[in-house]
Order: structure tokens, then sequence, then C-alpha cells
């Protein structure tokens, strides 16, 4: 069962006539974000600009949104999120904007009302640092970035 939770969002007026940030399907876990630029931005392989949306969100307590890569843009033309995924925290109220890079070979252009990135609304776990002497063995032990042959 999906667990519905209310968000407060502003529109600021740059991002008039385009629409709210929306599930593609049903099933999706994402909800598409639109660049509210006024005239198209071209990003050229190898920059990173900083995309409006135009909004500006209140998360409720214990949650953040994730702002992710869309899949067809980053297959089809290698636009990505260089943060991956970026958090929008629940005490910020400032506009969302998006950062993005293009990692393809050709120049790609954002248009106005074009869908950018996705965002997903996750639970936040809070640590709890438990300070000790020493920690329990594993078969892994110290080894990474690699070590486990996969």
């Amino acid at each position: 069962m999906l667990n519905d939770v209310p968000v407060r969002i502003l529109r600021l007026p740059h991002s008039e006539g385009l629409a709210l940030p929306s599930y593609g399907t049903a099933g999706a876990a994402g909800i598409d974000f639109q660049a509210a630029v006024d005239t198209p931005l071209t990003l050229k392989p190898g920059e990173r600009c900083l995309i409006p949306t135009g909004l500006c969100i209140a998360l409720p307590k214990g949650y953040e949104l994730q702002i992710r890569p869309r899949s067809g843009l980053a297959l089809k033309h290698g636009l990505v999120v260089p943060n991956s995924p970026g958090t929008i925290d629940e005490d910020y109220r400032g506009e969302i904007r998006i950062i993005l890079m293009n990692m393809g070979t050709e120049d790609f252009v954002i248009e106005r009302g074009m869908r950018v990135a996705q965002g997903v609304l996750a639970p936040v776990v809070r640590i709890q640092w438990q300070e000790c002497i020493s920690l329990d063995t594993t078969e892994r032990g110290c080894g990474g970035f690699g070590s486990t042959g996969h």
C-alpha cells in the first residue's frame, strides 16, 4: 500500500505555466522536475550548470527529497546530476535547483518545461554514534575497492 505524504509547495513567478512535478506512471518512484528557464540554455560537453525549477517546498520532519538523473537523458545524451543523489533537506526553504552536467559528446539544449531530473521522497534515519575501542571481525575485514573479486 502506498503511503502518500503531504508536502507543501510554493510556486515562484518564473515557474508560471509549468506543471507541478508529477509521477510519470502509477508505479513510478520519482517525480519529474521541469526546467524553469526563460530562454534555452546550451550545455556543452563537460560543462555543468544550475537549472531553476521555480519551486520551493516544505518537507515534513523526518524526510528528504533525493534529486536523481533521468535515465533516458543519461543514456541518450550523457546528462547527469553530478552529486547524485542530491539532497533537499527537511529544513531547506529555497528554490529547488538541479545541478546538471553534460557528460556526452555533443551540446545539449535545455528548454523551458523540459523534464531534467527526478525527485524521490525518502525517510531519513539518523545516526547515533556509539564510540568503542574495537569492532567485531568479519570475513571481509578491511578489504575494499574490489577486494571481494566482484
